[in-house]
């Protein structure tokens, strides 16, 4: 609850026009005292309206507000981030500048605890992230997908809206739709907003399990993915276990010789690895705070094999199940904070 007040005092904190905004916060039937919480924000700023979102995904609440917002302009603006005091009028003045269809800010982080630092870290840091370029604080100009976002309502409504079937991924599914209709996304670090990271190692394995499992979705009903670096992952550990049982299954099958040329690979694929994750963990280090140093390959472990496995596990449910079916199970579903 305290990152949810934060975030509104953040809000009802913008150097834009007060009279000429509105704030609609989607609530997923919250029952840990936040509906109490925003009834008490309520009665400071009568601009607050609460809309609520029963079926408790992202993209279903963000539909719900966007339907109920008057204005022309739509401000996305997630709880798990505190926003800069011109956050508004930035994401305004740049729709306007600029030959796009959507604009964002970059991804800046602010984390407390050595975990939630050493995730911080590693989420700046290309070998984590494959170089999506939401994750460089500094750079501006035209991305595949931009943190949040601010569109005019006209162009949401053209699009259809935020994807309802998607758990996860429903902004990036967005862009790409944004982006195949002819439309831009621009960045702009001017836009500046902090995302909390998670505090635990395990939230952040579920977290990107999630987000590789709906990934596939993404691409199944496109048909292509929006980056190649979305791949990577899900193929790095695919080829591990081709790997590995060929080193098992070749010598009973007469085969021998694969079986060790196999294992050269093996051993020269996970030293690259290894190599690449200290070599990253280094830098990263170097730049960030030395004290992450020991624990950052186990973070880039955690990002790497949580997304590729949501990935893998995604290509097999999907021939099999629906997705309002998988929507049920809270592996898959379940979005912790």
């Amino acid at each position: 609850m305290r990152r949810i007040e934060n975030c509104l005092r953040s809000v009802f904190a913008q150097n834009y026009d007060p009279g000429s905004f509105e704030v609609i916060v989607a609530d997923g039937m919250s029952d840990d005292g936040t509906r109490d919480l925003l009834a008490k924000i309520r009665e400071e700023n009568s601009r607050l309206q609460i809309v609520d979102n029963p079926e408790q995904i992202v993209s279903t609440g963000l539909n719900a507000a966007i339907r109920m917002a008057r204005g022309d302009i739509i401000v996305r603006m997630d709880a798990h981030s505190e926003y800069a005091s011109n956050y508004v009028r930035q994401c305004v003045y740049e729709l306007g500048e600029r030959d796009a269809g959507n604009v964002g800010g970059p991804a800046r982080t602010r984390a407390q605890g050595f975990i939630a630092q050493s995730i911080a870290a590693a989420y700046h840091c290309g070998f984590a992230s494959g170089g999506a370029r939401f994750h460089d604080e500094n750079y501006e100009g035209y991305v595949d997908t931009v943190p949040y976002g601010c569109w005019h309502k006209s162009t949401l409504e053209r699009l259809g809206l935020f994807d309802e079937a998607l758990v996860r991924n429903q902004d990036d599914e967005l862009n790409l739709r944004l982006i195949q209709s002819g439309g831009k996304i621009w960045q702009s670090p001017k836009i500046v907003s902090w995302y909390s990271p998670r505090a635990s190692l395990s939230r952040l394995f579920h977290q990107y399990f999630q987000y590789g499992f709906w990934k596939v979705a993404v691409i199944r009903k496109h048909r292509l993915p929006a980056s190649w670096r979305h791949l990577v992952p899900g193929g790095f550990i695919l080829g591990n276990v081709a790997l590995l049982l060929t080193m098992i299954v070749a010598p009973w099958t007469g085969f021998s010789p694969l079986g060790r040329w196999s294992f050269k690979v093996w051993q020269a694929l996970i030293a690259t690895y290894i190599v690449a994750s200290l070599g990253a963990a280094l830098l990263t280090a170097r730049k960030r705070n030395w004290a992450l140093f020991p624990i950052l390959p186990l973070v880039f472990a955690i990002f790497h094999f949580g997304y590729g496995l949501g990935f893998l596990t995604g290509l097999v449910c999907w021939p099999f199940k629906n997705q309002h079916a998988i929507r049920v199970e809270r592996l898959f579903t379940e979005i912790n904070r």
